[in-house]
């Protein structure tokens, strides 16, 4: 009877000791380097293929209104970390900023209540990282091939493609860990970021699509004073040699920087691959919009390549999760750190308050909350994600972290997040693009450039979804001119950002 009784008593310990380690939920953010979303299968495009990424909206939620609140790569993942903006986490741009990590992020919150917690790939926020139990993360923006990393080990190269690397790293520690324990593990993926270099294997896969020019790839920027001065042109400032692999002979291309982190083999692929389509491009002799057009199929077809491997590494992610039982328990996100142009506007890069690169893709698995193919309408910024996590995890949200939860919207899809969506872009720098913040509702779009430009832009997104025609001085819009100032001075107090207050109050218009 004795006996019966122990072995009774040990076997609902163990059931509670189970119960009790699966309570908090596992956390893996995938985040990626200028994905675009219209670049991704769920999202809609009609060239790419991204079944891996598909696979979390299939299985979980797909975020149709997901923005950040400054489109850049070292300033998205500060607000990631932080759940604040950047005038407040202190990384306002990659030029001048440097990032404290001394600073409370919500992987220190986690730590705290007995999370495991770990960064792998691409971070770009210096090499001094706390909050995290382990990381070994890329140097700087990092490179496609045999790039180097530092870990708490020093720093070490790694031979291979990058995507394949950072995934195998990634999976390596998740195999050390205590599995009583929950996990928040963050992979920073290189990929889409420029010079857009696929791994081999990848090459040719999209050579034969015939890609439809965006209607807006000839704007002339009528109206718009900013967006005429930037130097992002995928016909003036995309580069032959650097960007699209173009160059005038094999030596220069040896030279480039790129290629010196190459093996042999590496090496002798690109130019089997390259050097044909350089010499009948050389045949061509094209010029104006023809060679304009050459490039822009040509930076798709890079880019498109080089998102091929890094989905195929997110399907090696959930499928360890699918062979480790773990996917019951484990929170998934997907997101880019912003949006990219793929042509629109004629451009490539981000940094913008237009759509293409002031939203973000992001999709969701979490099974326990979110059921399969569920679509999220709400507004919500990144500075979101880490509040939201917090509550999953059961942790109290850290009085300044500006970010708001949407664990109710996960609940209930049909509620609202944010009505109205606060933007500052600080850099002024690489790209010739004006610093400038603004705000968002559900139909109209207000920006203050200040610094390279001093102008207001105010679009009517219903009646001009591609932002070409500005409203700001039509006698018709003045009404929503007052309103939408009144939105963005309540949004600069309500995230206390000093500095758009005082350029806000400098009169332009006279």
């Amino acid at each position: 009877m004795k006996l019966r009784t122990l072995l009774f008593t040990l076997f609902m310990l163990l059931i509670y000791t189970y119960s009790s380690a699966q309570k908090s939920p596992n956390i893996i953010i995938i985040i990626s380097d200028d994905h675009a979303y219209q670049t991704i299968s769920a999202y809609g495009s009609r060239y790419a293929k991204t079944p891996q990424i598909d696979r979390i909206a299939t299985e979980g939620a797909i975020f149709n209104h997901a923005y950040v609140n400054n489109s850049i790569c070292g300033p998205a993942r500060a607000t990631l970390l932080t759940g604040k903006y950047s005038h407040k986490n202190g990384f306002k741009d990659n030029e001048t900023s440097e990032f404290d990590f001394n600073q409370d992020l919500f992987v220190k919150q986690l730590q705290q209540v007995g999370y495991q917690t770990a960064w792998v790939g691409k971070i770009h926020l210096g090499e001094k990282l706390q909050g995290f139990n382990y990381y070994d993360i890329l140097v700087g923006q990092g490179t496609y091939f045999n790039p180097d990393f530092i870990s708490k080990q020093g720093r070490k190269r790694a031979e291979g493609y990058v995507s394949d690397i950072v995934t195998e790293k990634s999976i390596n520690w998740l195999d050390t860990l205590d599995s009583n324990k929950p996990f928040c593990l963050v992979i920073g993926h290189k990929a889409t970021h420029r010079t857009w270099m696929p791994d081999p294997k990848d090459f040719g896969t999209y050579d034969t699509v015939n890609f439809t020019l965006p209607s807006t790839f000839y704007d002339n920027y009528q109206s718009r004073q900013a967006a005429a001065l930037q130097e992002m042109s995928i016909d003036k400032d995309m580069k032959m040699g650097y960007d699209l692999k173009m160059f005038n002979s094999l030596e220069e291309m040896m030279n480039d920087g790129n290629f010196k982190r190459m093996d042999q083999d590496q090496k002798n692929k690109y130019i089997a691959y390259y050097r044909p389509i350089y010499e009948q491009l050389q045949q061509g002799k094209l010029t104006g919009k023809q060679l304009a057009e050459w490039k822009f199929k040509r930076y798709m077809i890079d880019y498109l390549n080089t998102a091929q491997s890094m989905d195929r590494n997110i399907g090696k992610v959930l499928d360890y999760l699918d062979q480790k039982s773990l996917r019951q328990n484990t929170i998934v996100i997907y997101l880019s750190d912003q949006g990219f142009y793929m042509g629109e506007h004629g451009w490539f890069d981000k940094r913008w308050m237009y759509e293409e690169s002031f939203r973000t893709p992001m999709l969701m698995r979490y099974p326990p909350m979110i059921k399969p193919a569920t679509k999220i309408e709400a507004k919500l910024v990144n500075a979101d994600i880490a509040p939201t996590l917090l509550e999953l995890a059961a942790v109290k949200k850290p009085v300044d972290m500006q970010g708001k939860s949407f664990v109710h919207v996960l609940k209930n899809t049909k509620e609202e997040h944010r009505k109205d969506l606060y933007y500052h872009y600080f850099e002024n720098g690489e790209h010739a693009v004006s610093p400038h913040f603004g705000v968002r509702d559900d139909r109209y779009k207000l920006i203050r450039y200040y610094k390279r430009v001093e102008s207001w832009e105010l679009f009517d997104l219903e009646k001009d979804p591609n932002e070409l025609r500005n409203v700001y001085k039509d006698p018709s819009y003045q009404r929503v001119v007052t309103k939408m100032k009144q939105k963005l001075i309540a949004q600069i107090r309500q995230f206390d950002d000093d500095e758009a207050e005082t350029i806000y109050k400098v009169n332009i218009d006279r």
